[in-house]
C-alpha cells in the first residue's frame, strides 16, 4: 500500500485505507510567468560603468539635440539638419535628401545596421543591448532618477517596505514626476523629427499642432514610461526577441562577461588574515547580483537574461581589491578561454574568422554600393509612359501620331527649365494640349515634380523610313536645360542629358 504523507510525514488526510483510490483532485493551473521580483541594483563604480555613463550622454544627447541642428540647403528647402518630412514626402539628413522613388537608400542603412549589430554581437555578444539599446539608456537614466531621490539599494527595500507616510508619499511622488518629465521630453523630441521643431515647439506650447502630434507625444511617453520605470528588465527577458537571436551568432570565440570558475571555486566567506590554499578567490559576497540591473547571478554561467553590461565585473573588482586578490575573477572571455587555461595553453583573441570576415565584408560592400549610388545619382528624374489605349492615332493627311505622359522630377532647389527632343526620329512634330508657349519647352519648380502629357506626330513621309520593324520604331525622350547653349543633336551638350529608356513608336503594319 502506498501512503501519502505531507511535507511533515504525517499521513495525508484524504488518503484512503487499504489503498483505496482517492477521488480526483481539481488541478491548480501553473501560471505562465513567474511573478515578477522586483530588482534593487545597487550603485557601483569603475571602468565598465564609466563607459555606460559616456555612452548615455552621447545616446541622449544625439537624440534630444538632434531636431534643433540647422543645415542650409538654399531658401526653397528646409533648414533642419535631419527631418522626415511626411506631408511632402522627403527625408533630409545633413547634405543627403531621399525622394520617395529612393527609398531604397533607407532600407541599405536597415541592412548596414543589422550588418553591423551581427558583427558586434559575433565579437562582443550583446554589448549593443548593455550599453546603447535605448531600453538600457533609458532605463539606466530612470534607475539613476530613482536612486537620486530614494538612495542606493538598502534605502529603497527599506522604503518600499515601510507603510505608506508621508515621507514615502513625497519620495515616490517626486521620483513618478521626474519619470514623466522625463517621458513627455522623449516623446517630444520623437515628434521633432517630423516637423521644423522651433515651429512644433511654439505649436505644441499654444495648441495650435496637428492632434496626431499631440497623440504621438502621449503615447511614446506612455511607452518610456511604463517600459523604462515599471518594466524595466522584463522588456529585455520577455518581449525583446534579440535575446533568443543572439544564440545563432555566438561561437567559441565570442567574447561574453564569464565568470572563471576554475580560479572562483570552491567559493566560500573568507575572514582577513586566514590563507587562500585550497580554496577559490570567490568570497561568495554576491556583489555581482546586487548590482546586476536583471537580478541574474553570473556565476550560474551564460543566461539568456544578460545583457552583457559588465557592472558585475566592475563590482567583483572592487571586492578583489579589498581582499588582495588579482582582479578579472568575471571579466571579459570567450568560451574556449577555460578548456585552453585547463590544458596549459596561451589563450589569444581570436577576432578574424569566418563569420566575422562574411559580416565585415558584407558591411564594407554595402557601405561601397550606397556611397556610389549617392556620388553618381542624378538631381533630375524622367519617367514615360506610352499610351496603351490608342496604341496610335491616324491623321487626316496620312500621318501617325503616338501619346506619351512624362513625369519630370527636379531634385534641384531652384526652378528649371528644359528642352524636349526625340531621338530615333526624323521630321517630328511636337504637340501637348492645353498648353500655351513653345511647346518643346517644360519648366519644373524647385525640389518638385511635374507630369505632362506629349503628343509626338510623324508625317506620312516619314513612315516608309527602314527603322520601322513590325510597325514599330525605337526611341528615347531626352532632357536638357534651356540655357545649355548646345548645336546639333543633344549628344553634342555640354551639360548633362537625360534620356528616357527605350521606348516604342508605334505605326500601322506595313504591307
Amino acid at each position: 500500500m502506498i501512503r501519502l504523507t505531507d511535507e511533515a510525514g504525517a499521513a495525508h488526510p484524504m488518503a484512503g485505507a487499504a489503498g483505496t483510490p482517492l477521488p480526483p483532485q481539481p488541478n491548480k493551473a501553473a501560471p505562465l510567468y513567474q511573478k515578477r521580483i522586483k530588482i534593487y541594483p545597487k550603485r557601483v563604480s569603475g571602468l565598465f560603468r564609466n563607459v555606460k555613463w559616456v555612452v548615455m550622454l552621447i545616446t541622449l544627447g544625439i537624440y534630444y539635440i538632434t531636431p534643433w541642428l540647422r543645415w542650409d540647403r538654399g531658401p526653397s528647402a528646409p533648414d533642419q539638419a535631419v527631418l522626415l518630412d511626411l506631408p511632402n514626402r522627403r527625408f533630409y539628413i545633413f547634405f543627403i535628401e531621399i525622394w520617395p522613388q529612393e527609398i531604397y537608400y533607407l532600407t541599405g542603412l536597415l541592412i548596414l545596421s543589422a550588418l553591423a549589430l551581427f558583427l558586434v554581437t559575433s565579437l562582443f555578444g550583446r554589448v549593443w543591448c548593455g550599453y546603447a539599446c535605448p531600453q538600457t539608456v533609458w532605463t539606466d537614466l530612470f534607475i539613476w532618477v530613482e536612486r537620486l531621490v530614494q538612495g542606493d539599494r538598502n534605502k529603497r527595500m527599506r522604503l518600499d517596505k515601510a507603510p505608506w507616510r508621508l515621507e514615502k508619499i513625497a519620495k515616490k511622488s517626486i521620483t513618478h514626476g521626474i519619470w514623466l518629465v522625463i517621458s513627455v521630453a522623449t516623446g517630444g523630441a520623437w515628434v521633432f523629427y517630423f516637423a521644423d521643431a522651433p515651429t512644433l515647439l511654439s505649436d505644441l506650447l499654444q495648441g495650435d499642432a496637428p492632434m496626431a502630434a499631440y497623440i504621438a507625444i502621449a503615447a511614446l511617453s506612455f511607452t518610456t514610461y511604463s517600459l523604462g520605470g515599471l518594466m524595466r528588465e522584463q522588456v529585455c527577458t520577455y518581449m525583446c526577441p534579440w535575446p533568443r537571436i543572439q544564440g545563432a551568432m555566438f561561437d567559441a570565440d565570442t567574447y561574453l562577461v564569464s565568470y572563471k570558475a576554475d580560479r572562483g571555486e570552491p567559493r566560500g566567506p573568507h575572514k582577513q588574515g586566514e590563507s587562500w590554499e585550497g580554496r577559490g578567490d570567490c568570497i561568495d559576497c554576491k556583489a555581482c547580483v546586487t548590482v546586476c540591473p536583471v537580478g541574474i547571478d553570473i556565476r550560474d554561467g551564460p543566461q539568456l537574461e544578460c545583457i552583457q553590461c559588465a557592472l558585475c565585473v566592475d563590482a567583483c573588482n572592487e571586492i578583489m581589491d579589498r581582499v588582495d586578490r588579482p582582479r578579472g575573477l568575471i571579466d571579459y572571455e570567450t568560451l574556449a578561454m577555460p578548456q585552453a587555461r585547463a590544458e596549459g595553453r596561451e589563450t589569444r583573441p581570436k577576432l578574424l574568422r569566418g563569420r566575422t570576415i562574411i559580416y565585415g565584408l558584407s558591411i564594407l560592400l554595402t557601405m561601397a554600393i550606397m556611397a556610389y549610388g549617392l556620388l553618381t545619382r542624378s538631381d533630375l528624374d524622367l519617367s514615360v509612359q506610352q499610351d496603351r489605349n490608342p496604341l496610335y492615332v491616324l491623321l487626316s493627311d496620312g500621318g501617325v501620331r503616338n501619346g506619351y505622359q512624362l513625369k519630370i522630377i527636379n531634385k534641384a532647389h531652384e526652378e528649371r527649365n528644359f528642352i524636349i527632343a526625340i531621338k530615333g526620329l526624323d521630321g517630328y512634330e511636337l504637340s501637348r494640349p492645353n498648353h500655351q508657349g513653345p511647346v518643346d519647352v517644360v519648366s519644373v519648380g524647385p525640389d518638385a515634380q511635374k507630369t505632362i502629357r506629349l503628343y509626338v506626330a510623324l508625317p506620312k513621309e516619314g513612315l516608309n523610313a527602314s527603322r520601322f520593324r513590325d510597325g514599330e520604331a525605337q526611341i528615347r525622350i531626352m532632357l536638357r536645360q534651356e540655357d545649355d547653349q548646345a548645336s546639333g543633336d543633344l549628344g553634342d551638350s555640354a551639360r548633362p542629358v537625360l534620356a528616357s529608356q527605350n521606348i516604342g513608336f508605334r505605326t500601322p503594319p506595313q504591307r
